[in-house]
């Protein structure tokens, strides 16, 4: 430490020990209960420890409702993903044999089986 080092410390001492000397009765009383408390050892609380686990517990359910879909595939459109409501035999024409202006607005087929299947709000 360099001599300007040791009178900043030497000076510190002093301004602290005036400060603590010049603290009114009730002050430094409520100044020790602050620091028993700060030093006292945290309680755990049941609460506490099983948040831990319940909480890995809930994030591993939500992942693997995620992942795991019985029925649906991610990459069908949700006309084709419910194609088992619908009949065996009820399979879409083959493109050869099929009338070529059936596929003209494929968007339009595609939106009427989406909203075939929600249920209707209209009376």
């Amino acid at each position: 430490m360099s001599q300007h080092d040791r009178e900043l410390e030497r000076r510190a001492q002093q301004l602290y020990l005036g400060a603590s000397r010049d603290v009114d009765p009730a002050m430094a009383g409520r100044l020790r209960a602050a620091r028993r408390t700060a030093l006292a050892r945290p309680h755990a609380s049941t609460a506490r420890r099983l948040m831990l686990p319940a909480g890995a517990f809930a994030v591993l359910a939500l992942a693997t409702l995620m992942v795991w879909q019985p029925g649906v595939s991610p990459s069908a459109p949700p006309a084709i993903s419910q194609a088992g409501d619908a009949d065996a035999n009820d399979l879409p024409p083959d493109a050869d044999s099929a009338d070529p202006a059936l596929y003209k607005d494929l968007q339009f087929y595609s939106w009427l089986a989406y909203n075939d299947t929600q249920p209707s709000s209209r009376k």
